[in-house]
């Protein structure tokens, strides 16, 4: 079979598409997958196109903010999302797949697919299918009761604001051809531990368990390995959010570790912290690290609230403190603290070294609950379930 996977997005988007390529790649199925340029995914041994959007340098240029994105609307993202949604296009038409799977980001690619008279599946990378027990990540942290469903016609946002961007995309598709359109499928890339299947949601909707690529035996420096062997420390990483003072927030991170009597592995991503003016044994700073090989060993978690980086300390069975920047990172924290594997999220705009110390102290009380869970999100694999989904709906 062949499958064309299409994700944008920043890192913690692309990873799990690649889990799911290599997942198809071993069982056989011919598999391509249009990825983001500059994601910093390791793609090696992937057959991978191009979707000709960079949003390391979109969010290296405005970081995270909102107003800045405004901004910068109509001289900026509509140039890139016409470029992405027609690469998206192209892709589709050249590869000539079985089956298409994507991004919600990349909405051009379901109209090629059923165009060409395959099928189309979106990955739910946050929960899109309405239901009333909670309401649409983006939109509200508190249930909103019988309102919760209509919060969800937000996901139409994406193709009106880009309509016309769309409508250029959707002329490279071929004249004449016969449309499949119909019944659309969805999977959740996201462990049923966590977020239990909702009651509500339609057949079509698939929830598979998080996308995790399988662990490899990556080296781990000497520093690292000292570092780690020297004592109990706290992770802290950001990814890709990039906005307020990174410095400052270091200075808490580190302060809050401290505090705590532990020491402070810092991941400043692409620019969230800061700490190059800091030092001492109990500091270490790196731009990146394995999270399979590290975060098993920490005593706890400081991060924004990505779902895969939910996903990777969750498994890894210590507890999380979330610190929410945009989006959907409200939703996982919440749903962290709910499921009593965090204290409750902490705003970065409310970031202080008080809360954020307290809020560490009070993460010791979800390391049982923590390893718990971690051993059964271990013994998930999500991506042969997404698998066993599209070779079902493929060959029907």
């Amino acid at each position: 079979m062949k499958i064309l996977l299409l994700t944008a997005g920043t890192r913690g988007d692309v990873e799990p598409f690649l889990a799911l390529a290599r997942a198809g790649k071993e069982r056989g199925h011919q598999i391509q997958i249009a990825i983001p340029d500059n994601s910093g995914a390791d793609i090696a041994n992937l057959d991978t196109v191009s979707l000709r959007m960079d949003f390391a340098q979109l969010i290296g240029d405005q970081g995270v903010s909102p107003r800045a994105a405004a901004k910068s609307f109509r001289t900026v993202m509509r140039p890139a999302m016409g470029r992405m949604l027609l690469a998206a296009v192209e892709h589709v038409v050249a590869f000539s797949p079985n089956v298409v799977v994507y991004h919600p980001k990349v909405f051009s690619a379901p109209i090629a697919a059923e165009t060409l008279g395959v099928p189309a599946v979106i990955v739910e990378t946050v929960p899109l299918t309405p239901t009333r027990e909670f309401a649409a990540p983006f939109t509200s942290m508190a249930s909103l009761g019988p309102l919760n469903r209509a919060t969800y016609g937000v996901a139409k946002a994406g193709p009106l604001m880009f309509r016309k961007e769309l409508k250029t995309a959707l002329k490279m598709l071929p004249a004449g051809r016969k449309s499949r359109a119909g019944t659309r499928f969805s999977m959740v890339p996201v462990s049923p531990h966590l977020l239990p299947r909702p009651s509500d949601w339609p057949e079509t909707t698939h929830l598979t368990g998080h996308w995790a690529a399988r662990p490899t035996a990556a080296d781990m420096d000497d520093e690292l390995k000292d570092f780690m062997d020297a004592g109990d420390f706290v992770y802290a990483g950001f990814g890709s959010m990039k906005a307020g003072d990174a410095r400052e927030r270091g200075e808490t991170v580190i302060e809050a570790a401290r505090r705590n009597g532990l020491n402070i592995l810092v991941a400043g991503g692409w620019g969230g912290m800061d700490v190059r003016h800091e030092s001492g044994a109990d500091v270490l700073a790196r731009d990146s690290v394995p999270h399979h090989l590290v975060l098993p060993r920490a005593a706890a978690a400081i991060h924004h609230g990505g779902a895969g980086t939910v996903h990777a300390v969750a498994r890894a069975g210590i507890p999380s403190v979330v610190v929410p920047f945009i989006a959907d990172q409200p939703f996982w924290g919440n749903l962290l603290h709910r499921q009593g594997l965090a204290p409750k999220p902490m705003p970065y705009r409310r970031l202080t070294k008080d809360r954020l110390t307290a809020a560490l102290a009070e993460s010791a009380g979800c390391r049982d609950r923590a390893a718990q869970v971690g051993e059964r999100l271990r013994k998930e694999d999500g991506t042969a379930v997404a698998l066993d989904v599209l070779e079902n709906l493929a060959g029907s």
